[in-house]
């Protein structure tokens, strides 16, 4: 989960900076590459204020809004003019410092590298503008060892890297059950074992991990090998909702470039709406554009119900990013955040009122 680097700076930074960077929500790699993908512009369509937006996401399922609305060109229709330059990531580090030195001004990207980019600028280089995605988080287990939830006690379970969005979700649950972990160390009542996702399934088939608590795709990847999903994360949040991906925005092209943004939020709600009432041709479509991407398409076995675990909408979820900091602050992974402006809605609202739907709440966290 989407997927994420540490919410901020852990406290073994110094053992962290040796570390490679690891996978957020796939694990395809870790450089920027651009998305060949290009929408028809036409000859007398007007710019906006900028030439140009550039815009970054994963090349992974729970970014499909991106992927599709590029594919389908609906963000492009949106921005009339004003060309998209795409770029896609494998980290949410790797994102985070793009938007920094402005190689890309808008990006999809899951909640935890949102929370430390904005908390390691003292709260200066990005806002959250809009929620895409929620969901698509599974506890897959090896069904000959583990049974029932009480049975993950001395076993060994996969997350993606340490203080990440799905590490601390488990450690959070962990506590949950009244047993031990050291979250550094990740040794305890259940040892949990951060591996990137790209390997979790090769680890599994081995035997290395009894189990993972992973996104999507690899949840499915897993299953396909005969795992077993015992815990649906939405299951234990309320509504069965919370934040995966968010789309944020350099501080400065909002400042400089608000039509711009809208417009490519007017194309997100759009795609979300689109991607809604079709989901069969939507999963195709992202499908799709993953194998442009990647060059392998996701087989049916993993498309399918990987798919059907993901709710793609524009609420941001604001309340559960903040109930995701406080989980990582109670493990001892972070420092007490201050969150307060990590959001601006008002560009979303202003869209969703032009369509005749409510506005979405900040939690608090708004800059306004």
């Amino acid at each position: 989960m989407s997927a994420a680097r540490p919410f901020t700076v852990l406290r073994t930074v110094a053992a962290l900076a040796a570390l490679p960077l690891l996978l957020t929500a796939c694990g395809y790699g870790s450089d920027a590459e651009d998305d060949p993908t290009r929408a028809e512009v036409a000859a007398d369509a007007k710019k906006l204020s900028a030439s140009e937006v550039k815009i970054g996401y994963f090349p992974n399922l729970t970014h499909a809004t991106a992927l599709i609305g590029v594919q389908e060109g609906l963000l492009q229709k949106e921005l009339g003019g004003t060309t998209i330059k795409a770029s896609t990531f494998n980290a949410g580090p790797s994102e985070i410092e793009a938007l920094n030195a402005g190689s890309i001004d808008i990006g999809w990207i899951g909640p935890s590298p949102s929370v430390n980019g904005y908390t390691k600028s003292a709260g200066k280089n990005l806002r959250i503008i809009s929620g895409s995605a929620s969901g698509g988080v599974k506890l897959v287990v090896n069904p000959a060892t583990i049974k029932t939830l009480d049975d993950l006690k001395g076993k060994k379970i996969a997350t993606p890297q340490l203080g990440n969005t799905q590490d601390v979700a488990f450690l959070h649950w962990i506590a949950e059950q009244g047993w031990k972990v050291d979250a550094q160390s990740g040794k305890g009542d259940v040892s949990v074992v951060r591996t990137e996702n790209k390997i979790t399934p090769d680890a599994y088939r081995s035997g290395s991990v009894d189990g993972a608590w992973v996104p999507e795709p690899t949840a499915s990847k897993l299953v396909a090998d005969g795992a077993k999903v015992l815990l649906d994360e939405s299951e234990i949040w309320p509504d069965k909702k919370f934040v995966i991906t968010n789309i944020i925005v350099s501080q400065t092209f909002l400042e400089e470039h608000p039509d711009v943004v809208e417009a490519v939020l007017r194309g997100s709600v759009k795609t979300n709406a689109w991607i809604n009432a079709n989901p069969d041709e939507a999963k195709a479509s992202a499908n799709k554009a993953l194998e442009k991407l990647s060059g392998k398409a996701l087989p049916d076995e993993v498309l399918d119900p990987a798919w059907e675990s993901i709710t793609f909408l524009d609420d941001p979820l604001a309340s559960t990013l903040d109930a995701q900091a406080a989980h990582a602050v109670s493990a001892g992974l972070l420092e007490k955040p201050d969150l307060k402006g990590i959001y601006d809605l008002e560009p979303l609202n202003k869209v969703l009122g032009a369509e005749g739907r409510p506005a979405v709440d900040d939690a608090g966290l708004g800059v306004r």
